[in-house]
């Protein structure tokens, strides 16, 4: 295990795509040996289910890396959650990341699960057997009171079982120190993994920003707003950007980094290849 933790997350390729784009990105990352390879979710469908299961699968007995396996509760009920459990088990992969998961216009919340810690009580019940990671936001949820608020959810959500922090992007890692240091005066104590997601397109960014509520700081704002109409300059820096903020927060003694690779590869491996010797490399 790299000291501090190193990992990634990929996505199940879009239903109109090739399945085999997903081994085009698993064959790009895996020689960077991340601690582990989390894998997304969508909102419940039967198809989301076995795609994720698949992939964790395929990343455990392929490419022999942990996986965790993302599971999201507003749309599922008791029989949905199930089954999924029973397909991660199948597949050998017993570490989950519980989500409550974003509200969808017109669909029918279903009611079973309407926080993540519910989620989070029914897997320890279900499957004593498994490891559950939760979710957590520097900035806050975009839709909690206050920060402090939502950092007395957090402790729920980790006395209901979570061993394992990761949190949402942020762009500004004073965010995250302040945001740590509030867990941690909470008596929260579980490590707690930073969430970078690279610069790839400004209009991404401000739209990902807006959505969860992320602040962009002057320093970014201002790279975004130089090269946007440049993507090749844009990229390179968003690669220069990310490779900064990990070396930083290894500086300040992170528990470790997720990076979300987009199923990028290319990317990722650039930024590895600047911060690998960070992490004991």
């Amino acid at each position: 295990m790299h000291t501090p933790m190193f990992s990634l997350e990929v996505f199940p390729p879009k239903r109109d795509a090739p399945v085999g784009t997903i081994y085009d990105t698993l064959d790009g990352i895996e020689d960077l040996k991340p601690d582990f390879i989390s894998v997304t979710y969508g909102h419940g469908t039967h198809s989301d289910r076995t795609a994720t299961a698949r992939i964790a699968n395929t990343i455990v007995n392929e490419y022999r890396i942990p996986a965790v396996a993302h599971l999201t509760a507003l749309y599922s009920d008791k029989a949905k959650i199930d089954e999924a459990l029973d397909m991660f088990e199948n597949a050998g992969v017993n570490t989950v990341l519980a989500l409550r998961g974003d509200y969808i216009d017109g669909e029918q919340v279903v009611g079973a699960f309407e926080h993540a810690s519910d989620l989070v009580a029914y897997i320890r019940e279900r499957k004593p057997n498994f490891t559950v990671f939760g979710a957590c936001y520097p900035e806050g949820h975009y839709q909690a009171e206050s920060l402090d608020k939502d950092i007395e959810h957090l402790k729920i959500k980790v006395d209901a079982g979570v061993t394992h922090l990761i949190t949402q992007l942020f762009y500004d890692n004073d965010d995250f120190y302040r945001f740590r240091d509030k867990v941690r005066a909470a008596g929260i104590t579980v490590p707690i993994e930073a969430g970078i997601m690279p610069v790839r397109g400004a209009k991404s960014v401000r739209r990902m920003a807006e959505r969860n509520a992320s602040r962009i700081p002057e320093h970014l704002d201002e790279l975004l707003t130089r090269w946007e109409g440049n993507a090749e300059a844009l990229h390179n820096a968003g690669i220069l950007y990310a490779s900064e903020q990990i070396a930083d927060l290894v500086a300040h003694d992170v528990d470790g980094v997720h990076l979300y690779t987009m199923n990028h590869p290319a990317t990722t491996r650039r930024i590895w290849r600047n911060v690998k010797s960070l992490f004991g490399e």
